[in-house]
């Protein structure tokens, strides 16, 4: 009941605490009506400064400089019912109405000069400094576009007051000017301390790190772009105060070739389209959003569906249209009211501008929306060779007949072209170029070629089956056995399954080569590799003759070779699964007939002139080296088939031993040789236009190199450019897992923001596929980066929902997990100062540490029990803080003297240091010195681990010593010491710390 003016300033207190946005705008406004009952202006005062503050922050332009003029007459008719703090706001907020009244196209440019004249006569007479105004007159010529230079000089040369904007709001303005002025280099190294953290306030760095992406892209900072829009975008996610920098966010999507995450945007700020408190900022939203809209209708994206304003549905080309009509009599309603054409030259220079990406930059978002306009060179790399497709049919098959002999991945783009031309039924068909069915053979074979890089091989092996009965048809009996060899094989392919379902069967597969090799044998008695008696569909192909043979001959020993690695690697898996540490005599037999199929394929290749094929086999057998730890012997057959592909001069076919060879070089601690070989294999398949090669994986090592490297950006780039990858080969599971890594990578290095961006979009649908625990600690990661923040009711939301899907799991999985988690989500929501929730999610951790102990991370979540209760639950008082103390006390000497998992000295350390900190605070220094000294102590016994901890101790001990108990001298000779030990340790700052602590204690 608000039925006193005591209630309403309380019920105004409440509402400052809550997050700006309609609902505290529309409790503001009532609160205004409720106090002017009461006659009382100190009330009203409040309540008035608490609606324009709710008008400010929600993009509520027009309304805002009304609520102050009432406010100015408050000032005028009772300036003692203002507060201190309230009289500084009178002349804050004059600025406020002055770039409201700019956002407002019907407000003339008179009545804005006219406040401008009222500030600085206000000003004057309080005895205020001149520069506040200055900003304000410059703020008008940069948005008219006249007088700019000088209104900037006057500005800048003078010293920033007390009624300044703040150093961050500043320091964005200026760099705003710079940018303007086409100057990206001087507005970024203006920009650089909020970019960076070290100037922050309510507004900042979201609004600079939207305004700073287009300038970060041209000057080819894209790494810092994706990380400033991934932090800068959350922050200003469906805020109706920041929708120009959504429209921002939105334009820089464009700009990065990021067009389906602007349309996932687009889609999360819908209600911004019906936003019309400030117009000029909603002319950058709209502006931003027609850039988007534009980039996709160029493309051909137009009707793709789009969110826009709410009530029907929109395609982009609907929207468009209908953004551009409002967009363009907004810009052009400012320049009339302006006399100028600087509003709408500024919107035209931004549609104006072409993508400044010639591919998509990787974000390490979830891309959710397939709408996107990539170049097709991958990342990094050279732009791809393209193979040239002949006009003439005849020709086209005669190429793609070159290359498939070749074995050159480029024939892949051929076989495709001479599919779509005969199904449309407009060419003709050559009959120089052998019987139809030859045709519709190779066809087949390059089917189930596609097939195969999709993992189906069930379906693969029917497309082959098919090509099979053609060859016999037309008496290639060479290529007949190879196409039947390969069908066998790829059905017993790691990961492959039959239609019921049902694992490879590698002895039927054993059986069926057998028989095929006794074929081959008898082909080769028969047919040896000469141009005698070749069929009339052989001659067909032309060229060497003999070399079809030879080929097709080679192919089908590589699928006896593949099939034997593919039956020895799960025999080997099996022993491995079973424990079979004795070994099982069919590993024995499989091994030996492995052996023997990659020796016949080496000496084969070798004798018959094609060593490359050699290569393949040493590549089998590295496999298996590798497997069995064999690390090194499988580095040399991995060099020597690098080798045997030079002098067949076949670079196409370098990619995959150097991508192996580069995991066999992480495994052994050499990523920049690693990274060196991945550039190498990803620059080989886009010169030789291989779409074939697993790019996803291949920038996953990349990121895993970078990582080894301690190149964090590295990392990232690589990362997120696997996850877009696997985005694009349909390969969910994959993605997810690729972001929980990047997310790891970015927590890892201090960017929390960054790594909780891309948790909440990997996280946001995962499939079945992904690993459990993975999962379990990306959730994780997640809670923590969102505490990090401060974010602490999401955080905890988190903790609780991951602690939930622990407790699901079996007992030994759960270890001592369910524990960390618990006490984690017990802490964070002790945090978020609600206590009820916590005390029981206190609780449910001990029960859980009472099943599975996990020390260290309860007895932690004690002592922030005991740290938080003298800071939020004061009537609770010191001896509940201490009795959390004693509870950690307890767990630890539980501890099993012999227990090695975590360092006890420490945690003991930590307790003593807690309850010296809770009894100072309480004034109790005879009791609290004694814990301090026990605090060092313990700390010692942790040799060079425990310096830092034992420091800090040292610190507060001296504070207690000198200031709480008066003996200064004690405590200066405590700080001595310690100090020197810092030093001699290798700890200078913390020495300096102790020696500016020491110079304090002598001042005073």
């Amino acid at each position: 009941m608000l039925d006193t003016p005591e209630a309403v300033v309380e019920a105004l207190r409440e509402n400052n605490g809550r997050p700006h946005g309609l609902a505290r705008t529309v409790t503001a406004e009532e609160l205004v009506d409720t106090a002017e009952v009461f006659e009382k202006p100190d009330v009203l005062v409040t309540a008035l400064l608490e609606l324009m503050t709710a008008y400010e922050f929600t993009g509520e332009s027009r309304k805002s400089p009304v609520v102050f003029a009432r406010i100015l007459k408050l000032w005028d008719a009772a300036p003692e019912s203002f507060s201190p703090y309230e009289a500084h706001q009178v002349f804050w907020r004059f600025k406020w109405v002055t770039t409201s009244l700019l956002q407002v196209p019907e407000m003339p440019l008179a009545s804005i000069g006219g406040w401008i004249d009222q500030m600085r006569s206000r000003y004057e007479a309080a005895d205020h400094a001149f520069q506040p105004v200055a900003a304000m007159r410059y703020h008008l010529a940069h948005h008219t576009g006249t007088g700019v230079a000088d209104a900037y000089d006057l500005w800048a040369t003078r010293s920033r007051t007390e009624l300044s904007d703040c150093e961050a709001c500043e320091t964005r303005h200026h760099a705003w000017h710079h940018l303007t002025e086409g100057d990206d280099t001087a507005a970024l190294a203006i920009w650089q301390p909020v970019l960076d953290g070290r100037q922050e306030c309510s507004e900042e760095p979201q609004m600079s790190q939207a305004r700073a992406l287009l300038p970060l892209l041209r000057e080819g900072r894209a790494d810092e772009a994706r990380s400033h829009h991934l932090t800068g975008y959350r922050k200003v996610r469906g805020a109706t105060g920041m929708q120009a920098e959504v429209g921002y966010h939105l334009e820089f999507c464009a700009h990065s070739r990021n067009e389906g995450r602007g349309l996932e945007i687009l889609a999360e700020n819908r209600p911004l389209f019906e936003v019309k408190g400030a117009p000029l900022d909603h002319l950058d939203f709209l502006t931003g959003t027609e850039v988007l809209l534009t980039r996709l209708v160029e493309a051909g994206h137009d009707d793709t569906p789009v969110a826009g304003p709410p009530g029907r549905a929109w395609t982009a080309a609907e929207l468009l249209t209908h953004v551009r009509d409002e967009a363009e009599p907004l810009a052009a309603a400012f320049d009339t009211r302006n006399g100028t054409t600087t509003v709408g030259d500024r919107r035209r220079a931004r549609l104006a501008l072409a993508p400044l990406l010639d591919e998509p930059l990787p974000l390490g978002l979830r891309a959710t929306t397939a709408h996107t306009v990539s170049a097709d060179a991958a990342p990094g790399t050279p732009a791809p060779a393209r193979i040239a497709i002949p006009d003439d049919f005849a020709a086209l098959v005669r190429e793609a007949r070159r290359l498939a002999r070749a074995g050159h991945p480029g024939d892949s783009r051929l076989w495709t072209h001479v599919a779509e031309r005969l199904a449309d039924a407009t060419e003709p068909y050559d009959d120089t170029l052998g019987p139809e069915e030859l045709l519709a053979a190779e066809l087949a074979e390059h089917r189930a070629e596609q097939l195969w890089f999709k993992d189906r091989h069930t379906g693969a092996a029917a497309e082959l089956d098919t090509a099979v009965r053609h060859f016999e048809e037309l008496g290639m009996l060479w290529h007949a056995l190879a196409a039947k060899a390969r069908a066998c094989t790829w059905k017993t392919a790691q990961g492959s399954r039959d239609a019921d379902g049902t694992a490879p069967d590698h002895a039927s597969a054993r059986t069926a080569l057998d028989d095929m090799l006794r074929e081959a044998d008898e082909l080769l008695a028969a047919t040896p590799f000469n141009a005698e008696a070749l069929g009339e569909a052989e001659a067909a192909l032309g060229t060497d003759l003999r070399a079809e043979r030879i080929l097709a001959y080679l192919s089908f020993r590589y699928s006896v070779a593949f099939a034997a690695h593919q039956e020895l690697h799960a025999a080997l898996t099996e022993k491995v699964e079973q424990q079979d540490l004795e070994g099982a005599d069919h590993v024995g037999t499989h091994t030996e007939r492995f052996e023997k199929s990659v020796d016949t394929l080496c000496s084969e290749a070798s004798r018959l002139g094609y060593p490359h094929q050699a290569a393949n086999a040493r590549q089998f057998r590295a496999d298996l080296l590798a497997r069995r730890g064999a690390l090194t012997d499988a580095e040399q057959e991995l060099r020597a088939a690098l080798q045997e592909i030079e002098s067949a001069d076949r670079p196409w076919r370098r990619p995959r031993p150097s991508i192996h060879l580069a995991q066999l070089l992480l495994a052994q601690d050499r990523p920049q040789e690693a990274m060196d070989l991945l550039h190498s294999a990803i620059a080989d398949a886009v010169a030789h236009d291989d779409p074939t090669l697993p790019l996803g994986p291949t920038y996953l090592l990349l990121g895993h190199a970078a990582t080894h490297l301690d190149d964090v950006n590295g990392a990232v780039r690589h990362l997120s450019e696997a996850a877009a990858r696997f985005d694009q080969a349909d390969a969910p599971g994959s993605a997810v897992e690729a972001r929980l890594q990047l997310a790891d990578v970015l927590a890892g290095s201090g960017r929390q923001a960054d790594a909780v961006a891309v948790l909440e979009s990997a996280l946001a649908d995962v499939p079945p596929t992904v690993d459990g625990r993975m999962l379990a600690q990306g959730r994780l990661t997640l809670g923590r980066g969102l505490r990090d923040l401060e974010e602490y009711l999401p955080a905890a939301e988190e903790l609780l929902r991951l602690a939930d899907t622990i407790a699901g799991w079996s007992d030994e999985d759960r270890g001592g997990v369910l524990t960390l988690v618990a006490a984690e989500a017990a802490t964070t929501l002790a945090l978020a100062e609600r206590w009820e929730a916590a005390d029981t999610a206190y609780e449910r951790a001990l029960v859980a540490h009472a099943e599975a102990p996990n020390p260290p991370f309860i007895t932690l979540m004690m002592r922030e029990f005991a740290r938080l209760t003298l800071q939020t639950r004061n009537s609770e008082g010191t001896d509940t803080a201490l009795e959390h103390l004693a509870r950690a006390d307890a767990v630890l000497a539980a501890v099993p003297s012999d227990e090695g998992g975590f360092a006890v000295w420490y945690e003991r350390g930590e307790n003593h240091y807690r309850r010296a900190r809770v009894l100072a605070e309480a004034g109790r220094f005879d009791e609290a010195l004694p814990e301090a000294e026990s605090a060092i102590a313990a700390h010692d016994e942790g040799g060079e681990r425990g310096e830092l901890p034992r420091a800090e101790a040292v610190r507060i001990a001296a504070l207690i010593e000198g200031n709480g108990l008066d003996r200064a001298a004690d405590a200066i000779t405590r700080l001595t010491a310690g100090a020197a030990r810092c030093r001699e340790t290798g700890h200078p700052e913390a020495a300096h710390v102790l020696e500016a602590l020491r110079q304090d204690l002598r001042n005073h």
